[in-house]
């Protein structure tokens, strides 16, 4: 082993003699590479450098406010760039050997300090234009899919991420393939970024930045190709920016000033990709893009693209917000509101995308309120285009509608802001009276057999009741009824035994026994209540009905 790489320095070393060794470590590499003649010790000597530049950031990690260390870092990434720039270092190998250590090397000194960081950055493009570009991709991807819990911080994926814009457009072959194989180890170092920030502003604006610049570098990739290979490519341009998207909103706070100038970035390549407002908020064209550029077998790839429905709904309700937005994007709000209030199928398809929005824990309250205000715009359905479709089956829409009205429900339950609680109601109510009333009725009875609170419980109880008294409103006394018209009228479903299920659903429980009290007190309140209602309506003949009664809860009552 050489003797002038074992005794390497202590960081409390002076700044002046770390920089000597340094530059003493880096020649004798240089010399032990270009020799050529015991691999091993070049290896070793390499080993050591990067030992040592280590030992020298791992002490800032554990001072922090040490700025004798900050000095250091900066004079050893100043004497890294130097050396690497230097027109002594002609030898392709040298540079070749050092390029697969001295990056991550340095992206952990860029978290000494923004000075640091501005130095570490110049080292990576430096090694990106004389490196071969394959190599580099895969040095970068390691690199940043392999940090250091100590390093888990965007400072040290920022000069990282900027190699990789330099290294997509110059790879000459299998583009496609290079820049399919990377994606998802930006996408995962990125989302590490965003649920490990504890402050939503740090450096997060300069790591989204630096994606935007990824998103633009692999347009210009798609410019370059033609066929299927562009295709598969723009395709997943697109589902890279919708996953950046939704990252950049649970990271960057919720406010125009912050967060327009990124948005409107990335709406730009909406375009460019095929993607409509329309397309997005249904979610077809979320599938679409997988189909084209994950196809069969793709899960691994489809593992980074957990947040792009989600990242489709954010897009539209950003141009919903902003005029500016959507122009950028192409679409026509008015257009689109027009076209969900004329089709109840699309109108359902948008709501299943909403809850997205309205689930996700990391996103502010700002834009949920956002999500249900859209949401409350589209559920005005043009009467003179809604179907007479009462007898339609739509059973296939009930999980979308279900899991929908549950997203709704967790906002009314749990929200702060009172006026978004209110919207939110509003808007369950307006979406449960667009489902025709069988409908209605299967997801009423789904949501109170699979709730788990009693108070929401109840609320829809009052909801069955409401419709009880609609129906039963429109319906005279059976003593002003003749004898023909009784026979020949049909109950709605409400004025059937139907609603004596819901009741027995929350006094009877499915599992056995009495419901469980006082947790469940409001729900079966709310229960006797209906039921109560029910004989009430039943008394003055508006409800004509098979004499019926409640298994187990009121044997021998008739109504």
């Amino acid at each position: 082993m050489d003797p002038e790489t074992t005794d390497l320095p202590t960081p409390c070393t002076s700044s002046a003699a770390v920089v000597d060794r340094l530059r003493r470590s880096l020649s004798s590499c240089s010399q032990l590479i270009q020799t050529g003649v015991d691999f091993h010790k070049s290896e070793q000597s390499l080993s050591d450098l990067v030992l040592f530049l280590n030992s020298i950031s791992d002490s800032f990690v554990r001072e922090p406010e040490n700025q004798d260390l900050e000095n250091a870092s900066f004079q050893i990434l100043t004497e890294i760039r130097l050396f690497i720039t230097s027109s002594s270092v002609d030898q392709q190998a040298v540079i070749d050997a050092l390029s697969f250590e001295l990056p991550k090397t340095a992206a952990r000194f860029a978290c000494v300090s923004p000075r640091c960081m501005e130095v570490a950055q110049s080292i990576v493009d430096c090694f990106t234009d004389k490196c071969s570009p394959r190599d580099m991709l895969s040095i970068l991807c390691e690199a940043i899919g392999s940090p250091r819990d100590a390093f888990t911080v965007p400072s040290y994926f920022a000069p990282l991420l900027s190699g990789f814009p330099k290294v997509f457009v110059s790879i000459r072959r299998r583009q496609f393939e290079q820049v399919k194989a990377a994606v998802p180890v930006i996408l995962n170092a990125l989302k590490a970024i965003v649920l490990d920030s504890d402050d939503k502003d740090a450096d997060l604006g300069d790591i989204f930045h630096k994606a935007n610049c990824i998103a633009d570098s692999m347009k210009a990739v798609c410019l370059e190709l033609e066929g299927k290979d562009n295709e598969k490519l723009c395709a997943l341009l697109g589902l890279f920016v919708l996953q950046i998207t939704a990252l950049a909103s649970m990271g960057i706070e919720y406010r125009l000033a912050h967060s327009s100038p990124l948005v409107l970035k990335l709406s730009h390549f909406l375009q460019s990709c095929g993607l409509s407002y329309l397309g997005l908020i249904m979610g077809t064209d979320v599938e679409k893009l997988l189909g084209i550029a994950v196809g069969d077998g793709g899960d691994d790839l489809v593992g980074c693209f957990s947040d792009i429905w989600l990242g489709a709904s954010i897009l539209v309700i950003w141009g919903y917000k902003s005029n500016e937005v959507a122009l950028a994007a192409g679409a026509d709000l008015v257009a689109l509101k027009d076209e969900l209030q004329s089709s109840r199928i699309k109108r359902w398809h948008a709501v299943g995308m909403l809850k997205h929005v309205l689930l996700c824990l990391y996103l502010p309250l700002e834009l949920k309120k956002d999500a249900i205000n859209f949401l409350l715009s589209i559920m005005y359905p043009k009467l003179s285009q809604m179907p007479n479709d009462e007898n339609e089956d739509y059973s296939t829409y009930m999980p979308t509608l279900c899991s929908a009205l549950q997203a709704i429900q967790v906002v009314i339950m749990y929200a702060t802001d009172v006026i978004l609680r209110k919207n939110a109601f509003a808007a369950f109510k307006e979406l449960l009276a667009d489902c025709p009333t069988s409908l209605r009725f299967d997801i009423l009875r789904a949501l109170i057999k699979d709730g788990d609170s009693s108070s929401m419980i109840a609320v829809l109880l009052d909801c069955v009741r409401e419709e009880v008294r609609l129906e039963s409103s429109k319906s005279p006394p059976a003593s002003k009824v003749s004898k023909a018209e009784s026979e020949g009228s049909q109950g709605t479903i409400f004025w059937s035994s139907s609603a004596l299920e819901l009741v027995e659903l929350v006094l009877r429980p499915p599992g056995g026994g009495p419901p469980s009290l006082p947790e469940h007190s409001d729900a079966v309140l709310s229960a006797l209540n209906l039921y109560r209602f029910i004989l009430i309506k039943e008394s003055t003949g508006h409800l004509k009905q098979e004499k019926a009664t409640i298994p187990g809860c009121f044997p021998g009552t008739a109504w």
